[in-house]
């Protein structure tokens, strides 16, 4: 299990466009999003182990935070015909299973997750109601195997700061995680 750090796109970055299929096959935009509060986008996917060990509290986290105007998007850039097991159909049989509530996205062309400098699987990038970024990083620091208990007290710091002053907090640690699986002679720029 091979750990990639997230890029760390540069704060106040306005969030870039999408328009990306979910598990029904519906298009959803950025437009389509209507967050009172902020937008957190999560890069995941449904075979990476420091995702997996996060999906039950990005639920919780979802559930709770989107009473409190921070809707939530989680989208999967991977290659779908090197890891089969990230494609739609799977994608939807993990939705339904976690019961995400939130859109899951599809990212065919992996031109949204290199808009977003997105570099592994967890990536997260909370914006705030002008879809200005002030907070990319960790949901917290447990990993997979490391022993510490999920709590979300990195993205839960970020999202109630979010909400009572729209600023950004410090600091900002990167996440980590499974490298996005890209296409071949796909890898984005600013890995190399």
């Amino acid at each position: 299990m091979s750990a990639t750090l997230s890029t760390m796109l540069e704060l106040g970055t306005t969030a870039p466009f999408f328009e990306l299929p979910d598990t029904e096959g519906n298009l959803i935009s950025l437009d389509d999003i209507h967050a009172e509060k902020g937008l957190l986008i999560m890069f995941i996917c449904n075979h990476c182990p420091y995702v997996i060990h996060l999906n039950e509290a990005l639920v919780d986290f979802a559930n709770e935070y989107s009473e409190q105007g921070i809707e939530c998007i989680a989208i999967s850039s991977n290659d779908i015909e090197s890891y089969p097991q990230d494609s739609p159909k799977f994608m939807k049989e993990l939705s339904d299973k976690y019961q995400f509530p939130y859109p899951y996205l599809f990212d065919e062309s992996q031109e949204v997750a290199k808009a977003y400098k997105a570099a592994c699987t967890p990536d997260f990038f909370l914006f705030n109601n002008d879809l200005k970024l002030v907070y990319r990083g960790q949901f917290d620091d447990s990993r997979p195997g490391n022993g510490k208990p999920v709590t979300g007290k990195d993205m839960r710091n970020a999202a109630d700061t979010l909400i009572k002053s729209k600023e950004t907090v410090e600091p900002q640690i990167p996440s980590m995680g499974c490298n996005i699986k890209w296409k071949d002679g796909n890898e984005p720029d600013y890995f190399k």
